[in-house]
């Protein structure tokens, strides 16, 4: 599955046990009702965050993970989380550059008013034949 939005925040790495360390990301999606969303990034999947940054748009990897857990008084439980496996910016551009315009660089996307549109013959002289020449 993947998950898209804007990163929230970015928390520090923690060290749960002796042998498990996670961290952990917060993304808000664009929808509607965007939803702030936190993923667990565990073990060694946790250094995939060091080069992102708040306010960066990306696409996350998850699993959905849930488990049983029975309490002491008999009572049975379950938890859900959601585990990240792979992030990817959703644009080249670095956190707080603002892009160029197509418009400023000399491109625009029309082509050229002396070129002749893509569905009429170019020699415009009506023959039969499928060449343009």
């Amino acid at each position: 599955m993947e998950v898209t939005g804007k990163i929230k925040e970015i928390f520090p790495e923690k060290q749960v046990s002796a042998s498990f360390r996670k961290r952990e990301l917060v993304i808000t999606t664009q929808e509607q009702y965007p939803q702030h969303l936190i993923i667990e990034f565990v073990q060694d999947k946790g250094d995939l965050l060091n080069n992102f940054a708040q306010g960066q748009d990306v696409k996350v990897s998850i699993n959905l993970r849930g488990r049983e857990w029975t309490a002491p008084d008999g009572q049975v439980k379950y938890f859900n989380s959601i585990h990240g496996w792979r992030i990817e910016p959703l644009s080249a551009e670095p956190v707080g550059s603002q892009p160029e315009s197509n418009q400023s660089a000399g491109y625009t996307n029309s082509p050229p008013s002396n070129l002749p549109p893509l569905d009429t013959p170019a020699s415009g002289g009506g023959d039969d034949d499928d060449l343009p020449f």
